[in-house]
């Protein structure tokens, strides 16, 4: 497994990198031996250090494992942030095991191209008499995206993985446009583009 350690607005020394790539190796490969990567972003905020692990388990799943702490000594953020990766990790092995399956072929994988916009956050006044007022949000950056097809415990499996706040998915059983997202009191909803439209033709 390949394994990245970097800073930002720190450097980091020869002890903690020896030290993370050690105690990270061992909690990734005891839960998946054939992990590809995992990267390590150490970030100085203050007074207090910011541990961000982003580890790719190798199943072919697309999911990305994430963990995220801080605290005033370095060595604690990372061992926090291990720690809650860790937590992922063996939950995630544990809903592999229980599928019966421990590694799915990317290329069987069903989903539809679609574009993901980056929109600016700012937003200038306008007078919205002006012939030349446009209401449109202002789109920084575009790519390409994939939309999954996944059922909806799968797609809410890989909103907690990616610490995401959202996922669009294709519904395995319906075939629908669907989200789940994460509300403030720490719940899951979930829309089913289906059922809304089968509600409003009732």
């Amino acid at each position: 497994m390949q394994i990245t350690v970097s800073g930002k607005h720190l450097e980091i020394g020869t002890a903690l990198q020896e030290y993370v790539t050690a105690e990270l190796e061992a909690v990734v490969t005891k839960y998946f031996e054939h992990a590809i990567s995992a990267d390590v972003v150490f970030t100085k905020e203050r007074h207090l250090f910011k541990a961000d692990i982003l580890v790719n388990e190798g199943t072919g799943n697309s999911t990305l494992i994430k963990g995220s702490a801080e605290d005033d000594d370095v060595y604690t953020a990372f061992d926090l942030c291990s720690a809650k990766v860790e937590k992922q990790l063996r939950r995630y092995k544990g809903r592999i095991k229980n599928h019966h399956k421990t590694r799915i072929d990317k290329d069987n994988i069903e989903f539809i191209p679609g574009t993901k916009y980056i929109l600016s956050s700012e937003v200038e006044a306008k007078d919205s008499e002006s012939e030349d007022y446009n209401d449109a949000p202002l789109i920084i950056a575009e790519k390409p995206t994939e939309i999954e097809t996944l059922t909806v415990s799968d797609a809410v499996m890989r909103m907690d993985l990616g610490q995401l706040p959202a996922l669009m998915f294709i519904n395995k059983k319906t075939g629908s446009v669907n989200v789940v997202y994460r509300r403030e009191d720490g719940n899951i909803s979930w829309i089913d583009s289906a059922r809304v439209a089968k509600e409003a033709a009732a």
